[in-house]
């Protein structure tokens, strides 16, 4: 409204969240969610999980003896990264389902047994090649790439991210015996290790033999001198290249790479003998945010990789 009116005691402001762009949609819509007795013209909704792709906003007016007609429903996107493990390229002794992933060792000999089985049945002479092995294989999601295989036990999210600020979370299994977690081109190789290239950024956590906790690029370690926090939160800010990794629950900092993102990312995660669980759809935290804005290039970063060899 451009100005005040003094017949107006309050509003009155209704939302609910859909997968449907443009105007609501009678059929599979959520209830309306009320915030009533807003007395300003402007109204901050904080508080929101990304769950759904739009929300449909509406308002009215009100004073102490009636109430408006609502205005026309407005919608708008949620700009959230909401994101599942993409199982046609992880590396077979991974069983991946949506946002959980768990080794599997014997995964990769049982299905590749198996679908040799299929191929030779009722055939002489030569045995099929190796790459018609694929044959089980689920179809690709996300576009074709290589399933990892040989030591990358590795799979990446769905989702590529190409501008903006994102933030999701992972919490490792208590026997988790090594895992990584970060981003990726999605030309990183099969055979590839996440934080052993040039296309990849990590923090690794190994927990067999003695305990280490590092940051990783480029086949460059950083020790990193902090506890393994219970539940490690990303932060990617591709526009203005950096990749931040935190403690979820306390928010501190656990490390930082500047770099350029020259091509989409993918989040990256490696799993040895354990399991990962990720929260995806989540607003940056604005405890990070702050971080951010005082932390920004007073960090590592991964120049400071180069001097140091694995």
């Amino acid at each position: 409204m451009p100005e005040e009116d003094n017949k107006i005691d309050h509003f009155t402001l209704e939302y609910r969240k859909t997968n449907f762009d443009g105007l609501p949609r009678v059929k599979d819509e959520r209830c309306w969610e009320i915030i009533d007795n807003i007395k300003g013209t402007e109204y901050t909704l904080s508080g929101l999980k990304f769950d759904a792709k739009y929300m449909n906003f509406r308002v009215r007016a009100c004073n102490k003896a009636v109430a408006g007609e609502y205005s026309d429903p407005v919608t708008l996107e949620t700009k959230a990264l909401n994101f599942n493990l993409d199982n046609s390229s992880s590396h077979l002794n991974l069983k991946v389902e949506d946002t959980c992933v768990e080794w599997d060792p014997t995964g990769g000999k049982g299905q590749e047994t198996k679908s040799k089985g299929k191929e030779n049945k009722g055939r002489s002479g030569t045995p099929s090649p190796k790459r018609t092995s694929v044959g089980s294989r689920p179809p690709a999601v996300r576009g074709s790439r290589d399933r990892f295989t040989g030591e990358s036990y590795t799979v990446l999210g769905d989702t590529a991210i190409e501008n903006g600020q994102h933030y999701w979370e992972v919490k490792a299994q208590k026997d988790c015996k090594s895992y990584s977690v970060g981003v990726a081109y999605k030309t990183l190789g099969k055979f590839d290790q996440l934080g052993k290239t040039n296309t990849s950024w990590c923090i690794h956590v190994n927990n067999w033999l003695q305990n280490t906790f590092a940051a990783k690029h480029n086949n460059k370690v950083k020790a990193l001198d902090v506890t393994v926090p219970e539940k490690i939160g990303v932060f990617c800010d591709f526009d203005g290249g950096q990749l931040s990794f935190y403690d979820a629950n306390s928010k501190q900092l656990l490390y930082s790479f500047k770099t350029k993102f020259t091509q989409p990312v993918l989040p990256g995660f490696m799993v040895w003998c354990g399991g990962l669980s990720l929260n995806t759809g989540m607003q940056v935290p604005s405890a990070i945010r702050t971080l951010q804005k005082s932390e920004n290039g007073m960090t590592g970063s991964s120049s400071s990789l180069n001097n140091v060899t694995q």
